[in-house]
């Protein structure tokens, strides 16, 4: 079955998520959420592998793609970003089966599972780090500020205009310095793939970054900056439900010293670790992605 794409409104949201999907209904419900600066494209070959054997579903989260671009830092909030996972899921015929997550869509993923876990049975992370383990290395970690200092100048005003010179060269840069086997004859960034990722930014970078502006979870730059005053209560980062991770442990930005102290809040957790991947482990090893997941849809179906 092909991939299909529609607008899907979230009423209680008040906006609407460009929804692709594949698959047929009825079968196994997969969600995918993609992080930055992403959509939901690079999902397309994980939702035709998976086209016979689920129904796979892969939103542009809001300030993406073909989604509504909201303005301003407080729309990007962390509860509001949850409550549109929640509310898409709900009016898309209930609780998902599998919920897989990268990068920023993990942070979403992370706190639905912690706050709605009815909403799933099986969470796959990729690259994304626990909420509480983050924020402890970003306020107590001199190696995780340095590695997260772009952060801070993703929330700069000006970061949109610069980021976009000369056909968004710092991006492009941002890659190939984050993951070796990005460039090159043989490299995953071929310009197809800078074709779908040069169509997202150039509907506008400002709704992406605000989802850096509006988190206070990033490196201090003083003693009154507001990660030194947050603190994450159990209720919002014990994750009852199944996790399996996998963690490219070439990712410049999160090293693996994040999953140190993670089975703290995720009892039931297998860590799988690819010492040969980076951040961007989704393009550089997508036969290892696609057989992790095929892997949690058999448990479920063992009922494991």
């Amino acid at each position: 079955m092909p991939l299909s794409s529609s607008r899907h409104l979230l009423p209680s949201q008040g906006v609407q998520l460009q929804l692709h999907q594949s698959g047929a209904p009825g079968s196994p419900r997969v969600l995918l959420l993609h992080g930055f600066p992403e959509a939901a494209f690079i999902w397309q070959p994980l939702m035709t592998a998976l086209a016979d054997e689920a129904h796979v579903l892969a939103p542009d989260q809001r300030g993406y793609g073909a989604s509504d671009a909201p303005d301003g830092a407080a729309a990007y909030r962390a509860r509001t970003l949850v409550a549109d996972i929640a509310e898409l899921i709900e009016t898309t015929g209930g609780p998902v089966d599998l919920l897989v997550a990268h990068d920023w869509g993990g942070a979403v993923a992370w706190n639905l599972a912690a706050a709605c876990p009815q909403l799933l049975r099986r969470l796959l992370i990729i690259n994304s780090p626990h909420p509480a383990l983050f924020l402890q290395a970003l306020r107590d970690d001199p190696a995780q500020q340095a590695a997260s200092a772009y952060m801070n100048m993703l929330c700069e005003a000006d970061a949109a205009t610069r980021l976009s010179a000369d056909d968004f060269a710092p991006m492009w840069q941002f890659f190939e310095a984050m993951s070796p086997a990005a460039s090159g004859d043989d490299g995953w960034l071929t310009p197809a793939m800078r074709a779908q990722y040069r169509a997202v930014w150039a509907r506008g970078l400002d709704p992406q970054l605000n989802w850096y502006r509006a988190s206070p979870l990033r490196p201090p730059l003083g003693v009154t900056d507001a990660i030194h005053q947050l603190s994450l209560p159990a209720s919002m980062t014990h994750v009852p439900v199944p996790v399996r991770v996998l963690w490219g442990e070439a990712d410049r930005a999160l090293p693996p010293s994040l999953l140190d102290g993670l089975a703290e809040h995720v009892p039931d957790l297998r860590v799988t670790r690819v010492p040969d991947a980076s951040h961007w482990l989704i393009h550089e090893q997508p036969a290892l992605v696609l057989a992790a997941v095929r892997e949690e849809l058999a448990a479920l179906k063992a009922g494991r």
